[in-house]
């Protein structure tokens, strides 16, 4: 069970990004710029959505969790299942969530929602941590 915090919803971005796009003052281009990389992550690590591309609106859209933190060290800015989400919750102090939904079909992303796990305790750093 997750003790998500610190929650940011980027609802009110997603529409202002769309809106852009619908009106014309945006392109394709701007709006489909998925890097490779988050591509794969939706095909790998990500969990389909029902919801239809707002772009394209031929494909369903993934949703892809990219973890960040200090203390998560070579693991930080990388995609992650659930079930590794719950997991981490309990093993590190304190790491953030960004949910990303993504089309592997014309490349749409956007951050949906972020917010921080962790059990909330700062672990001392080691001493071969803090000379480097």
């Amino acid at each position: 069970m997750r003790n998500q915090r610190q929650v940011v919803d980027y609802a009110l971005a997603r529409r202002a990004a769309l809106a852009e796009y619908h009106s014309g003052r945006a392109s394709t281009l701007d709006v489909c710029d998925a890097d490779p990389y988050l591509l794969r992550a939706a095909e790998f690590h990500g969990r389909p959505s029902a919801s239809p591309c707002p772009v394209c609106r031929r494909d369903r859209l993934h949703e892809v969790s990219w973890v960040f933190g200090d203390e998560l060290r070579h693991a930080s800015n990388s995609a992650r299942s659930p079930e590794e989400l719950d997991r981490m919750a309990g093993l590190f102090g304190e790491f953030t969530v960004y949910v990303v939904e993504v089309c592997r079909g014309c490349g749409w992303n956007h951050v949906v929602l972020s917010y921080v796990l962790g059990t909330g305790e700062t672990r001392p750093r080691s001493r071969r941590a803090a000379g480097r």
